[in-house]
């Protein structure tokens, strides 16, 4: 992971089990530390990379006037449905920042989304 600029960490440690008053206490401590990050270093947040998974569907892109066609007068109307759901879905990954979307990678069909596949996806 060297070639990606990036480094192992080891996790802060949570316990399984907490109180509302230990939930809220790590938070105060989560904020804290962040606002303390972006006060000593004004562009830590422009520098956030986050990742988000989404279902797109497919759908058809053709406006009614765009499927009509030409017809005698004795031949009937064509008809279109509305649009709807398709049957066509995938799974999309981004990986948006303050600027905008940095990349965006289509889930093949029936690929299991696990940390083998964001590695290759982050390579």
């Amino acid at each position: 992971m060297e070639e990606l600029g990036m480094h192992r960490v080891a996790a802060k440690f949570v316990p399984r089990i907490l109180t509302d008053d230990q939930k809220q206490k790590q938070h105060i401590n989560v904020c804290t530390e962040l606002r303390q990050l972006t006060s000593d270093d004004e562009t830590f947040l422009s520098r956030v990379i986050t990742g988000d998974e989404s279902w797109v569907y497919g759908y058809d892109p053709k406006t009614k006037q765009q499927s009509s066609q030409w017809k005698s007068s004795m031949s009937p109307r064509p008809k279109k449905a509305r649009q709807v759901k398709s049957n066509v879905k995938s799974m999309i990954i981004t990986f948006p920042e303050v600027k905008g979307i940095v990349h965006r990678e289509f889930v093949p069909t029936g690929q299991t989304v696990n940390s083998r596949f964001y590695y290759k996806v982050l390579r």
